[in-house]
């Protein structure tokens, strides 16, 4: 079976949330993780909203649309001091139902959230997890680091990054992805240094058990997902709303890559150089942390952005996107623009 998302027809409607010129959500707006907070009857999204680095909007419009969501503000946590002594924590994600898009886990009379946390300068990334009674928080993170950095050697050693989470019913268990960075060469050819997606499993009252790398970048020079693997957004192939994007297969994945190599130069865009890609991952296995192939296009190349799109403030990368599937649209939110200035914007399944 081919594997090409670029038949599918994305319209784009414009802005979600702009950076603020000053203050909170000035410098990055996106990596959102939208799900449906029933205590309101609205949507909620939890987003990469800095600084502070975390936030959260609301919109009562059915569809979600751009115009419909309130001025973020940021989380708040009842143990701040948990968090890295001189850092703080970025891209937020609530733990959602593996059978439900959009729609929060409520396990253990709790809701869970995991959120990257750093020290000084976005070093020394690893992932912390959090929970409430209620997605409006406040939020009380737990004491251990849910996803620590990898030992010598290991894909994740420099970082663990952009993390998701979901919950299965059927199995019992967490599931976690994220984004692992090496410090040492790995073992894909094309990009030894490029950021691979890693897996954890968590059985309820048990500790985390780490799985290794999931899926690597492609072997392919000047494939879209060749240099380095980003944010993973899990997706049930069988659900009605999922099946037109699901080519057929059991499970989908949304997620950022890029077809460039990391250098490790020490710039600014050495860990991530441009250009960031939307696109597709599939399985066909029924365990959804095993048999991932990215599919052959992206959602679309950095040079087919359309002058209009550009005039708004896309360009350079498309970062991290998140589907969100309704009864009146399939909106596919991403953040875009250069590195520290992006702003969210969205598109709908034609």
């Amino acid at each position: 079976m081919t594997d090409r998302t670029a038949g599918a027809q994305w319209i784009r409607d414009g802005l979600v949330i702009g950076r603020r010129p000053a203050d909170n959500g000035s410098e990055v707006v996106g990596d959102p993780c939208v799900v449906w907070d029933p205590e309101i009857e609205a949507w909620r999204m939890i987003l990469f909203f800095a600084p502070p680095g975390h936030g959260t909007s609301v919109s009562s419009d059915p569809s979600a649309a751009p115009g419909t969501w309130s001025d973020p503000t940021p989380l708040v946590f009842t143990n701040p001091e948990l968090l890295p002594a001189g850092g703080g924590t970025h891209k937020p994600f609530v733990v959602t139902d593996i059978e439900r898009p959009n729609r929060a886990s409520f396990v253990d009379g709790r809701y869970w959230l995991v959120t990257v946390s750093t020290t000084a300068h976005d070093r020394d990334k690893r992932v912390q997890r959090a929970w409430s009674t209620s997605l409006a928080g406040p939020w009380t993170l737990e004491v251990e680091d849910l996803i620590p950095r990898g030992n010598a050697g290991q894909f994740d050693e420099n970082h663990a990054d952009a993390v998701s989470g979901y919950w299965s019913q059927a199995q019992g268990r967490f599931i976690y992805y994220y984004m692992g960075y090496p410090l040492s060469p790995q073992p894909w050819a094309h990009s030894p240094y490029g950021s691979a997606i890693g897996v954890v499993t968590q059985s309820p009252g048990s500790d985390p058990r780490q799985h290794g790398v999931m899926l690597a970048p492609s072997e392919h020079p000047g494939h879209w997902a060749s240099g380095y693997l980003g944010g993973f957004q899990l997706l049930d192939g069988h659900h009605p709303h999922i099946a037109p994007i699901a080519a057929g297969h059991r499970w989908v994945a949304v997620l950022n890559a890029s077809p460039t190599p990391p250098t490790r130069d020490g710039s600014l865009t050495s860990e991530e150089p441009a250009p960031s890609l939307g696109g597709l991952a599939f399985s066909d296995d029924e365990d959804p942390t095993t048999g991932w192939h990215l599919a052959d296009q992206p959602f679309e190349w950095i040079d087919d952005i359309p002058a209009p799109a550009l005039e708004a403030g896309e360009g350079v990368n498309l970062w991290r996107h998140h589907l969100l599937v309704t009864d009146h649209a399939t909106r596919l939110f991403y953040n875009s623009g250069f590195y520290g200035q992006e702003q969210m914007f969205s598109k709908q399944l034609g």
